[in-house]
């Protein structure tokens, strides 16, 4: 990252999901780097320690801390976020980058893999930060999407409370993506006036452990099209920092520039729907 033109960060808090590995990591160590005072939330703790050491020692920057954090379960998520409002901080910061694909079954808390890992377990961590957040205004919640949210006809209520059905997961993947993208609108609809934004994204085709468990045979050529994850955080770094999209809000970004939504991606009347039943199911 070319920190000549970089924002500073200092006296700014962030907290980034999945920020032990890929695209996740590089966002932390380049925030880090610009002075944020970072969390690094992820279910490994383990990882995730070695994960906050690697970024202290590449940037100086030891205001770098780790939260445990489970999207796939409520209660790690709760925690996750008691532990973060105890310290009594300010959030500017919410950067819901974790996710999987290729990832099949239920997580704990009775979702589809990828839809409750990466929409019903980031929209609950988001409502249960979200007031402090709104009292650190300006501050940005960016949430990391992906183009495959144009490949799927819409969510299927009734599958997002089975098994993945698919064989690799990847339509689940899409209608996780789809959810990602309606969440941010609709987020950035009812946060207007609060000095709350809010950014979709898609990332490019990373090469990141997101893919860890798409079968064997399909790894390969899905890696032939694939960006590093440098490349990839390009655009998660430019939601959360650039002067220029202060004044935007609800939108979808693809290689540092606002990208038109698929049209479900812009339906409101079903993000209206996906945001009534995801409080449902965060009850």
């Amino acid at each position: 990252m070319n920190q000549s033109n970089a924002q500073s960060l200092v006296g700014r808090v962030a907290l980034i999901t999945g920020a032990n590995t890929g695209i996740g990591l590089v966002t932390a160590r380049e925030l880090a780097a610009r002075g944020a005072h970072v969390f690094v939330a992820c279910r490994s703790p383990e990882k995730g320690r070695a994960a906050v050491e690697e970024i202290v020692k590449a940037t100086g920057n030891e205001k770098v801390e780790l939260l445990e954090l489970d999207l796939g379960d409520f209660e790690s998520i709760r925690s996750c976020a008691r532990a973060f409002l105890a310290r009594d901080l300010p959030l500017h910061l919410l950067i819901n980058n974790a996710g999987l694909a290729g990832t099949k079954g239920m997580t704990r808390s009775g979702f589809e893999m990828a839809f409750g890992t990466n929409h019903v377990g980031p929209f609950l961590l988001t409502q249960l930060l979200l007031d402090r957040i709104k009292q650190s205004a300006p501050a940005r919640i960016v949430t990391v999407a992906s183009r495959a949210h144009t490949r799927v006809s819409g969510i299927n209520w009734d599958n997002v409370r089975q098994p993945t059905k698919g064989k690799a997961g990847l339509p689940e993947y899409g209608a996780s993506k789809l959810a990602n993208v309606l969440f941010s609108a609709e987020l950035g609809r009812r946060l207007a006036g609060t000095g709350v934004t809010t950014y979709a994204l898609h990332p490019g085709v990373v090469a990141t452990d997101v893919w860890r468990e798409v079968p064997a045979l399909i790894r390969p050529l899905i890696k032939l099209m694939m960006i590093s994850t440098e490349e990839g955080a390009a655009t998660t770094i430019y939601c959360a920092t650039s002067p220029q999209v202060s004044g935007q809000t609800g939108l979808y970004y693809d290689k540092c520039r606002v990208k038109a939504a698929s049209l479900l991606g812009q339906d409101a009347a079903l993000a209206a729907e996906l945001w009534r039943r995801s409080e449902e199911w965060v009850r």
